[in-house]
């Protein structure tokens, strides 16, 4: 049976440049580039979802822009679940683009051990190469004058 479960998004922008993170003990090849995303707890809503992971995952405070739309997403073979995925870009305190820190789940819902990662601001042409689809909804930033430099 295949596990369904909904899932938030998070597209933090600053300065033409996107909030992501690689692990630090799990190899690149394994877990990519990604974007703070994750569970919509029973009784959240999506956005204030966004808003918590952001938080948590990175350190972040934020708040939402806007809402980007949604779509389904397949995670097998690596686990017999598809996720529903809400997409949004959130506003953050500006801040060098040229920072990096450290962030990461100390206790893991799944119940795993402690997991760290590295935060970083990628310049969004490059924000293709973001793993497991989380890519999907970037080109919707392109319809915002704020966030992309005009050409």
């Amino acid at each position: 049976m295949i596990k369904q479960v909904r899932k938030v998004v998070c597209y933090a922008v600053q300065q033409d440049h996107l909030l992501v993170f690689t692990h630090n003990a799990v190899p690149m090849e394994i877990t990519g580039v990604q974007v703070p995303a994750g569970t919509v707890r029973p009784g959240e809503e999506p956005a204030d979802a966004a808003v918590r992971e952001l938080r948590e995952e990175t350190g972040v405070a934020g708040k939402v822009r806007r809402y980007l739309g949604e779509s389904v997403y397949d995670l097998r073979p690596l686990r017999p679940e598809t996720a529903t995925r809400y997409f949004f870009q959130l506003e953050v305190p500006a801040s060098s683009v040229s920072a990096r820190w450290g962030a990461g789940e100390p206790d893991p819902d799944d119940g795993g051990s402690p997991v760290s990662w590295t935060c970083w601001w990628m310049p969004l042409p490059q924000a293709h190469v973001l793993a497991g689809g989380l890519g999907a909804r970037l080109g919707d930033l392109a319809e915002d004058p704020a966030v992309l430099p005009s050409t």
